[in-house]
């Protein structure tokens, strides 16, 4: 196990208002860490500092980097992209934009390039789909596609911001199955709206509301919710899914 990323007592926000206050995280080579929260409780904000796209106000975060690094590999998947619908690029072009860091424009892909392609979009379902628009896709076929472009450049760290928004009934199925396997070579921080579900799947889970209170399992009940002021529905699936509720006359 090695440390990825330390979040150290980060503050951020957006036009004077704090998304985050005083936040702290470690994230190692083999977490896969829910992130739950209510709308506006800073999760995102906490994925856009992890990548740099927004500055704290106070606080730092450290990347370990291995030895020749210049910056650590990480994956994304927006909770949207937005893509100008005219714009005629193919499903495999949107793929391989994930390795356009590494790509020399002028010389193009290489052969293996255009393999790693095939075998995402193979995992993803979508091998069919290749050479289809990317806007002609459906949400769910969009979100594979998205998936795929973030695991691409093979990086130590996945970030997902609701990775099942979107997603087709039989692809939410798969999907935390492909990321249990991916675990097993890069970190994963995973922010949903369904506690529910992504305690099924994860190792650990982060309730933000501001503030960040780290929970070191995937255990979680309303009584942890309200200990962390984590105000969310907590949503049970079984054979009948259902809507856990506090006691009410």
């Amino acid at each position: 196990m090695q440390k990825l990323v330390e979040i150290k007592n980060i503050t951020a926000g957006y036009n004077g208002l704090i998304a985050l206050d005083h936040v702290n995280l470690t994230i190692n080579s083999d977490d896969f860490i829910g992130v739950i929260g209510p709308n506006g409780g800073g999760k995102t904000t906490l994925l856009k500092v992890i990548l740099g796209l927004v500055k704290p106000l106070k606080g730092r975060i450290v990347y370990n980097l291995s030895e020749g690094e210049n910056r650590i590999n990480i994956g994304y998947l927006p909770q949207q992209f937005s893509a100008d619908k005219k714009f005629p690029i193919s499903v495999e072009q949107v793929v391989l934009s994930g390795l356009l860091k590494r790509a020399n424009i002028i010389r193009g892909h290489s052969v293996r390039e255009k393999d790693k392609v095939t075998e995402v979009i193979t995992k993803m379902g979508i091998a069919g789909l290749r050479s289809k628009p990317f806007s002609e896709l459906s949400g769910g076929e969009t979100q594979r596609a998205l998936l795929a472009r973030a695991i691409i450049s093979s990086p130590k760290l996945l970030l997902l911001d609701e990775p099942n928004t979107y997603v087709d009934q039989v692809f939410e199925s798969e999907l935390f199955n492909i990321l249990e396997e991916l675990n097993h070579k890069m970190a994963i921080v995973a922010v949903s709206h369904d506690a529910g579900m992504i305690s099924s799947y994860v190792k650990t889970i982060a309730c933000v509301n501001k503030k960040l209170h780290y929970h070191p399992s995937n255990e979680i009940n309303n009584e942890i919710l309200k200990a962390y002021n984590c105000p969310i529905d907590l949503i049970t699936h079984g054979t009948v899914p259902h809507r856990v509720l506090k006691d009410h006359k």
